[in-house]
């Protein structure tokens, strides 16, 4: 197992991990319900209590925190996995993009729905680097039922939202490349990373080829295992958090080499970097612990065919 130091613990199945200026790291408690801070010492602060299902977060180019909100699950708890969810909760309180100003603490929902189409599961967002924001809707699991996923393009300030990528089955992690050329879409349930070419921000490059959404595979994994969220580095490499698998997948651009690091939770969720890479900060989500790590340990142990 590669060293780490542990930051936090007792967490309430943390997600969405962002550095912020100070060396703190805003995050999500997901069953917790929470948008939280995280000292460099470890001490944690509720900022903004949110409902639902805070799943991802983001700073954004006003300063202020944009966060998914997934509506809420049921919870699982058990002595070999730690805690999980396990389907849309029964109290669910619909899917949304809320703006938290980190100040004043005050909650603003910028969206709820696109075209007349509800937001189902929003679960991660990247900006680009004129303020708009692309984010996952992974969507919802009720029973015998699962919606189908998409892929939004919206805008800060609340004035606009459009449909980008659909559909796809569970999308979760997000990010660009360096260039801000690519999209990144992870799908939790396959297990694939796609890329989608940009022509300009918030415009995918029409495909050539299926499948529908316009998307093209740069990796899949086989076996028993799931993608979560993910970050981009300065080189192009696509580092993914992967589910019971536990640990991060990293890929390269072209998809060609694949390695894994494991790491000790079965439910290893998000990961953010340090402003100079050196360093990435991760969730543990089954055992509710955050956690940093030097990238040159996460450069991988076990090799994919890819």
């Amino acid at each position: 197992m590669v060293p780490f130091r542990e930051v936090a613990r007792g967490l309430r199945f943390p997600e969405g991990p962002v550095l912020m200026p100070d060396g703190s790291i805003v995050l999500v408690e997901i069953e917790g319900r929470s948008l939280t801070r995280v000292s460099a010492a470890g001490v944690k602060e509720v900022i903004a209590q949110l409902g639902g299902g805070p799943n991802g977060a983001a700073l954004g180019p006003d300063g202020q925190c944009y966060v998914c909100n997934n509506g809420g699950f049921e919870w699982h708890h058990d002595a070999q996995h730690g805690l999980r969810p396990v389907g849309q909760a029964s109290d669910y309180s619909g899917g949304r993009i809320e703006r938290v100003d980190l100040e004043s603490r005050s909650v603003e929902v910028l969206y709820t729905q696109c075209d007349g189409i509800p937001l189902r599961g929003p679960n991660d967002l990247v900006f680009d680097t004129v303020g708009g924001f692309y984010f996952t809707d992974l969507g919802k699991t009720r029973g015998r039922e699962m919606d189908l996923g998409c892929v939004y393009y919206a805008q800060a300030d609340g004035s606009g939202i459009r449909q980008l990528a659909f559909p796809l089955f569970t999308p979760n992690g997000i990010g660009l490349s360096p260039d801000g050329k690519l999209l990144y879409v992870a799908e939790t349930e396959t297990c694939r990373l796609w890329a989608f070419d940009l022509r300009e921000p918030g415009v995918i490059e029409p495909a050539a080829w299926p499948p529908a959404h316009g998307g093209r595979i740069v990796a899949g994994l086989g076996g028993y295992q799931k993608f979560d969220s993910l970050a981009v580095d300065d080189t192009g490499h696509i580092y993914v958090a992967t589910l019971l698998n536990g640990g991060i997948t990293r890929i390269s651009p072209d998809g060609q080499h694949v390695t894994h690091t494991p790491l000790p939770d079965k439910f290893v969720t998000n990961l953010c970097f340090s402003k100079d890479f050196t360093k990435a900060y991760v969730t543990l989500s089954g055992t509710g612990r955050l956690i940093e790590v030097e990238r040159a340990h996460l450069l991988g142990a076990v090799s994919f065919t890819n």
